[in-house]
């Protein structure tokens, strides 16, 4: 058997192309409209930043996976299961762009800033927050990244008066236990917590 036969053999399937394509297109629909967010390397990529890599990798993927070396002898899909597929590409592909794009455009508006604190507790457990501001009100939310770097949703989050930011002033306390973790927001005179201000951290240990 020739290279070129032996490649050509190994080819996926459109049907194989269209199901990576599809699976890795929820993935960012997904990610583009939850709460979570991933750290790497110290570094924190939010969801529509997670999103928007997913997307990228989706369009990469379904490209070098269609790479048919002789078309001719590929596997057709059915008409209108192909017809079906494109319209469910269609609607996954708008609803991760929205998401992505609504997801950056709060960050720019609001001004968010994302800060990894320290210490880490048991496990590697560590506190991420996401804070922000809008005319007088500043707002944040924490999460708990466990070793895997992922979050999935926030632990908790909290309202402060004047567009405060307690965390990136140094306002906070991150406690440790045996059994989970503490995040306690502390506000000023001029600038109270309005709402929240101790929240619970639970990597799931």
């Amino acid at each position: 058997m020739t290279e070129e036969r032996a490649q050509h053999s190994v080819s996926p399937s459109p049907t194989a192309s269209t199901a990576v394509g599809i699976g890795s297109l929820v993935l960012a629909a997904v990610a583009s409209w939850s709460s979570l967010l991933l750290v790497v390397q110290g570094r924190v990529i939010p969801g529509w930043g997670v999103s928007a890599a997913l997307l990228v990798m989706s369009f990469v993927l379904r490209r070098a996976l269609t790479r048919v070396d002789d078309p001719a002898d590929a596997v057709r899909v059915p008409r209108s299961r192909a017809r079906w597929a494109r319209l469910g590409n269609g609607l996954l592909i708008v609803t991760a762009v929205l998401g992505t794009g609504w997801g950056a455009v709060d960050d720019l508006i609001s001004d968010a800033e994302y800060h990894v604190l320290r210490p880490a507790g048991p496990g590697g457990c560590t506190v991420v927050v996401r804070e922000t501001s809008f005319l007088v009100i500043g707002r944040g939310e924490a999460y708990a990244v466990g070793r895997a770097g992922l979050a999935l949703g926030t632990s908790g989050s909290w309202t402060v008066d004047d567009g405060f930011r307690p965390v990136d002033a140094g306002a906070y306390d991150v406690r440790w236990g045996p059994d989970g973790g503490a995040l306690l927001i502390r506000g000023t005179a001029s600038d109270p917590v309005l709402d929240g201000g101790l929240t619970d951290i639970d990597c799931g240990w």
